[in-house]
């Protein structure tokens, strides 16, 4: 019997590694080489494109609290190589990695999904963005759940939540994210298919290449990076 042919465009599997890739060089310029802005900009191309395969993988998954518990999880193991790379300390409650952001994102769909007054779902996705923003103070903070909440109430329409996440990228202070609005393109190929799984390789990679990029901007001569 023949293998169906992969339909047309990006696989969710091919996604992530677009997105994987994109947020190691943007944290290589961040932590190894701040002056250099073009890692800086090929790096906002990876938070649209998580968030974007957050709300696909949410509405596909079969096992919600699994995979609730798998970003919880590995939101506090991340915690420490994120606040050593990132801030110098083993822990620092400053701002907190991007897996509590997603995973509140993740809690904050769960609600809309069993709501059906627009007012309670106003209010779910105040709250949530609040706690993103104050409680937790999260990576991408109010801003990322938005971007969150973009692409599941905008899921069915193609142009409506690509024009709202390219204006999501015009949002803020810091011009630089407005090269995010790059990443529709992927984002727009995607052909609806899995593709090969890697479902535990990111959660896996994210404190990894952290812990990495630590030892070397601190044990590394910086002669060697230059």
């Amino acid at each position: 019997m023949k293998k169906a042919l992969q339909k047309p465009g990006l696989t969710s599997y091919q996604l992530k590694w677009i997105a994987i890739i994109a947020m190691v060089i943007d944290h290589i310029g961040a932590v190894l080489y701040p002056g250099e802005l073009p890692l800086r900009v090929i790096g906002r191309l990876s938070f649209p494109i998580f968030c974007f395969l957050l709300t696909e993988g949410f509405c596909h998954t079969h096992d919600r609290r699994s995979y609730m518990l798998r970003l919880g999880g590995f939101a506090l193991i991340s915690e420490v190589p994120y606040d050593l790379t990132f801030h110098g300390n083993l822990l620092d409650l400053d701002q907190q990695n991007i897996f509590f952001t997603l995973l509140l994102g993740v809690l904050l769909l769960a609600m809309l999904e069993k709501s059906r007054h627009w007012l309670l779902k106003a209010a779910e996705i105040y709250l949530v963005m609040w706690a993103a923003e104050v409680v937790l103070r999260v990576d991408y903070g109010y801003e990322g759940i938005l971007l969150i909440c973009i692409f599941y109430l905008f899921r069915e329409r193609i142009w409506v939540k690509t024009a709202g996440c390219i204006c999501w990228n015009f949002l803020w202070e810091n011009r630089l994210q407005a090269f995010g609005g790059f990443s529709v393109i992927p984002i727009m190929l995607y052909n609806g298919e899995r593709g090969r799984n890697m479902k535990y390789f990111f959660y896996i990679f994210y404190p990894a290449h952290l812990l990495i990029l630590h030892v070397i901007d601190v044990y590394c001569p910086r002669s060697l990076l230059l």
